[in-house]
């Protein structure tokens, strides 16, 4: 999976149906180059290859030469649930795809982001009892030594991440954020995150 791909579609899907130039000025003012490893060049291959993939669909629009707007399909509708649960649920080594899921969180009811954060702590613990384990047997010779330096790390980014993920939650329990199904979010202009429709 793809942060690009997935913030091309959140940002498409928001906006009902959007050019490269919006969608590259949205995740600009969002600063996502500096988190989530976009190359701008590749933004509008996104785009297309997202055309191509049948996960979103085209319109020319003769007014602008050159101009082509997107909006999502159905299957596109599909996969940006599909990868925004994944980014939110799974941990990765990668942080670029945690802060895509994040950035987009609001496309999600309070109670399914809710409950996707707590099968990340899940994993998170999962992985740390696996990495634990791991550091008692690089003590126990089967591992070099130094080992224990690189599995301390693991656990304690496990820790962090289980840490933040359940002050997360509790965030979202007390109402913090406006999440789908729920009134008042707007985003460039558009009310967000209801699946619109292209105009």
């Amino acid at each position: 999976m793809s942060a690009t791909r997935l913030l091309v579609l959140g940002v498409v899907r928001a906006y009902g149906r959007a050019h490269g130039y919006l969608v590259r000025n949205e995740l600009v003012s969002w600063g996502a180059e500096e988190w989530a490893n976009i190359k701008w060049g590749s933004l509008y291959h996104a785009l297309r290859q997202l055309d191509k993939d049948g996960l979103l669909d085209h319109v020319d629009i003769p007014e602008w030469p050159g101009r082509v707007d997107y909006f999502l399909t159905d299957k596109g509708e599909q996969a940006f649930h599909e990868m925004l649960r994944e980014a939110l649920r799974t941990p990765e080594h990668r942080p670029d795809l945690l802060v895509a899921g994040v950035a987009l969180l609001p496309a999600l009811t309070r109670e399914e982001a809710i409950s996707l954060l707590l099968l990340r702590i899940e994993a998170l613990e999962q992985e740390r009892e696996e990495k634990a384990r791991f550091t008692a047997r690089a003590g126990g010779g089967e591992a070099p030594e130094h080992f224990r330096e690189l599995t301390g790390l693991w656990v304690h980014a496990a820790d962090r991440g289980v840490e933040w993920t359940r002050d997360l939650v509790e965030r979202l329990r007390a109402g913090a954020y406006v999440m789908a199904g729920e009134p008042g979010h707007v985003f460039g202009g558009a009310k967000v995150w209801e699946n619109p429709t292209p105009a």
